[in-house]
């Protein structure tokens, strides 16, 4: 297959897909899948913290469609290191079109398979570092041991903390991926610096991802990537873009990533005239349950705000720290206190070392000192919770009393933001 577009794009920085556009859009790729022949299919959707991606919608209408037409359809939600679906998460995404019953759920530690590894010396090349550590490729057993013929790859391209841009072959190698995977590709963005890899195509570990998916997973596993482009705004979320590509960097599969990430820099990237001396962000609860993902309010405003500036995180649904036990307790013990701080945890902490993605959230989740972070949680976590994670603590009645009174609509949900 040679280079020379996406398979399937529609959209632009100005269009508004509706809902009829997408369901012609969608019947057109179903279409040319079973075209290729393909009776035994994966999906691979993001799950409810991508809610707003349009993949869960995409993914129910692929699933309808197909199942009548070919042998088998399975559903299998890239989750990465986060909590499997249960039946209110899947209903979220997905409607009523797919039984909760059905989706496959991928476990990070145990269902993977390991397919090739980069040396640590081009690791170091491409990170710019000497970190002495090789990324090994771990991806779930079904992507290569036959189970399907066709992988169907469906989620969003927008700005990345670890990636640059998230999407693409990151869904699968780290959506998908294996504890070391995981554990490092995460750890080697943030020694790099999220400053320079959030919004930037060619970061480290998009290029490393790159180069796993080229070398080990595109001659064993066929892939058709299905990416969106959404943008938020006041009035609500709109669907920006869709492209369609099989394969990797040199086929259709990176066109279409390529088209996809110059939309997303356009309409996902807004440039302020002054840093922000206070912000308030909120966290929609559906979607944010533990500062593991709620984090993302100081990811993506870092870069904004000013020096000794405050950032407020209005976050409802926050209960914990971790997604899973072991990580909740390694915050907990060691809590966001910068780079440095992180660093020394890990060479005297050897549970820490062991989960190096731990590190990675550590590094990202702090602002180094440059601002302050005023976090309003759930009541399940306490002020003494927050303060010893290294945050001010704001006790959350207090803060809707105070940031959202009555008569203010949270328009756009998910990770609302104001500056005051």
């Amino acid at each position: 297959m040679t280079t020379g577009g996406p398979i399937l794009a529609v959209g632009g920085s100005t269009a508004d897909i509706s809902e009829l556009q997408l369901e012609a859009f969608v019947r057109d790729l179903v279409g040319g899948i079973v075209g290729t022949g393909a009776r035994r299919i994966l999906l691979v959707p993001p799950d409810q913290t991508r809610l707003h991606s349009r993949a869960g919608e995409i993914v129910a209408q692929l699933a309808g469609l197909l199942e009548h037409q070919v042998e088998r359809v399975d559903v299998m939600p890239a989750l990465g290191t986060h909590r499997p679906l249960g039946p209110d998460e899947s209903r979220l995404m997905f409607g009523d079109a797919i039984d909760p019953a059905r989706l496959l759920h991928h476990r990070w530690r145990e269902d993977v398979t390991t397919i090739g590894e980069l040396p640590a010396d081009e690791v170091d090349e491409v990170v710019g570092r000497s970190l002495g550590l090789s990324l090994p490729f771990a991806v779930n057993r079904v992507l290569v041991d036959d189970s399907y013929d066709l992988v169907v790859s469906v989620g969003q391209v927008v700005p990345h903390e670890v990636a640059g841009f998230g999407g693409y072959t990151k869904h699968l190698t780290i959506g998908l991926g294996g504890p070391e995977t995981i554990q490092r590709s995460h750890f080697f963005s943030a020694v790099y610096g999220i400053e320079e890899t959030l919004g930037h195509v060619d970061a480290p570990v998009r290029q490393l991802l790159d180069r796993g998916f080229d070398r080990f997973l595109e001659q064993r596993c066929r892939v058709l990537f299905v990416l969106t482009v959404v943008e938020g705004g006041h009035d609500g979320r709109v669907l920006r873009g869709i492209f369609v590509g099989e394969g990797g960097t040199r086929s259709p599969g990176g066109d279409a990533f390529r088209a996809a990430v110059a939309l997303s820099a356009e309409v996902n990237i807004e440039t302020v005239q002054e840093p922000f001396d206070r912000c308030i962000t909120y966290l929609d609860p559906v979607e944010y349950r533990s500062t593991w993902l709620g984090n993302k309010a100081i990811y993506r405003t870092r870069l904004a705000m000013a020096d000794g500036g405050e950032l407020v995180v209005v976050a409802p649904g926050v209960s914990r720290f971790g997604e899973d036990p072991v990580v909740d307790a390694l915050i907990r013990r060691h809590g966001y206190h910068g780079r440095e701080a992180a660093l020394e945890a890990m060479a005297a902490d050897p549970e820490l070392a062991a989960n190096l993605a731990a590190v990675a959230h550590l590094i990202h989740g702090s602002t180094e000192g440059r601002f302050t972070v005023t976090y309003a949680p759930s009541p399940e976590l306490s002020r003494a919770d927050v303060e010893r994670a290294g945050f001010q603590y704001l006790p959350i009645d207090e803060a809707l009393e105070r940031f959202l009174p009555d008569g203010v609509d949270i328009a756009d949900p998910g990770l609302g933001l104001w500056r005051i």
